[in-house]
């Protein structure tokens, strides 16, 4: 142990101490506000619902607490503790070259904390979900879904994994710059190719059949400027309850995506609307403008990676003795979201500044109106709470509460 271990133990005790503190908060807050719908929605919300809201969110508050410890416990395990350690002289053993050990060593970590994380998903999915009556998903597709992340992670990730090791073992002391650009290009790659390739092999994606629901769209699309490869209905009710819609992909692969749950809940008024706020995004640049973001804050951390793997603090301060570069690669990945979790506030900040533009955009092209009833409704069906505590939500959520988000549309309507 050095004082790197002490850094890294510190910083890991306040954020976890920070997230249980912020989860309790957020279930108190909840709770005592369970039994009164706010004003401003008490003509549209039962009482039953906004109850079930605060229910839903207290026992997933519960969950998460749960696998934020469980988390800890085995991050520790993981570095500290020696269980990477272990697992890389495991491979090491069968006497390959090192970048063959180094993508199996990565490979198997991955795939066995997958299996770590499984048992609180299938709760969450089969118990808690279910309870809540949102689960429509089947053991046996839970299992198919799950051998198709793992071979997709090993077709993709075994490449994805040899290129990050060549570039840092043959490009020099500017290795992480050279990674950096080449990261960059395989997240555009797969932003274009994720719509026609990859999400199809996990739901049934088929062209929207309402020609009149298809001429609303297809005439938003045109006021908005907005060149759409297809509008498509998911099969999203095949494993949920919960609704929603989104535009995916780049240039001209660019798709419209409707649940068939959200179609199932909305009319075709409140429907335009939630497109017209989903577009929002992407006439205000809300996509560039988070990809630019990621892109300066991948760069940073790629460059503290380039020097703290040239220390060896840096690996023993983590409880390791062998130095690679598919440990150094492994190691960041699993510490950057403990010194990364202070950095939540401003990019939860940036992201209501592009919920509330989207919003105003929606309503100058559409109704405001219309969009506050979809909100609504896409609440009550999601069972989304309408009184999360302040500070939480301020530090957590990507979208702004309802209240304050119903009060600014009302203001433009």
């Amino acid at each position: 142990m050095n004082e790197f271990t002490w850094i890294f133990l510190l910083t890991l005790l306040v954020m976890i101490a920070i997230e249980l503190w912020l989860s309790l908060r957020q279930s108190n807050y909840v709770q005592n506000h369970r039994d009164e719908v706010p004003e401003a929605f008490r003509e549209e919300v039962t009482i039953s619902s906004h109850q079930k809201a605060a229910d839903y969110t207290v026992a997933k508050g519960r969950l998460n607490r749960i696998a934020t410890v469980v988390g800890m416990v085995f991050l520790l395990a993981w570095t500290l503790g020696g269980g990477l350690e272990y697992l890389v002289n495991l491979w090491q053993g069968f006497g390959w070259s090192a970048t063959v050990t180094g993508i199996v060593f990565m490979l198997s970590f991955f795939v066995i904390s997958s299996l770590i994380e499984m048992p609180l998903d299938w709760y969450k999915t089969f118990v808690l979900e279910e309870k809540f009556g949102f689960n429509k998903n089947t053991p046996a597709l839970y299992l198919s879904d799950t051998v198709k992340q793992t071979l997709l992670m090993i077709i993709i990730g075994a490449p994805l994994i040899w290129a990050a090791l060549w570039l840092m073992e043959s490009t020099g002391d500017y290795w992480w710059l050279y990674l950096w650009a080449a990261w960059i290009g395989f997240t555009i790659v797969m932003m274009w190719a994720y719509p026609a390739f990859i999400a199809p092999i996990f739901n049934k994606f088929t062209p929207l059949e309402d020609e009149q629901l298809k001429a609303r769209v297809e005439g938003l699309l045109l006021r908005c400027g907005f060149k759409s490869q297809g509008i498509y209905v998911m099969d999203g009710s095949r494993r949920s309850g919960h609704g929603n819609a989104y535009f995916t992909g780049l240039g001209n692969n660019k798709r419209i995506v409707f649940f068939d749950t959200l179609l199932n809940t909305l009319d075709e008024d409140q429907i335009e609307a939630v497109l017209a706020h989903e577009l929002g995004h992407f006439r205000r640049k809300h996509v560039i403008k988070n990809m630019i973001v990621m892109a300066i804050l991948s760069l940073i951390g790629l460059a503290i990676l380039g020097w703290a793997s040239a220390q060896a603090w840096f690996f023993t301060g983590l409880g390791v003795s062998t130095q690679s570069s598919a440990m150094a690669l492994l190691l960041f990945m699993l510490v950057i979201p403990v010194f990364s979790f202070f950095l939540h506030p401003m990019m939860t900040a940036m992201s209501r500044k592009y919920e509330f533009e989207a919003d105003d955009y929606a309503a100058s092209v559409s109704s405001a109106d219309h969009l506050i009833q979809a909100l609504v409704a896409l609440y009550q069906e999601n069972a989304s709470t309408l009184t999360p505590d302040p500070l939480v939500s301020a530090i957590y959520d990507s979208h702004p509460p309802a209240t304050l988000r119903v009060a600014h549309l009302q203001r433009n309507a």
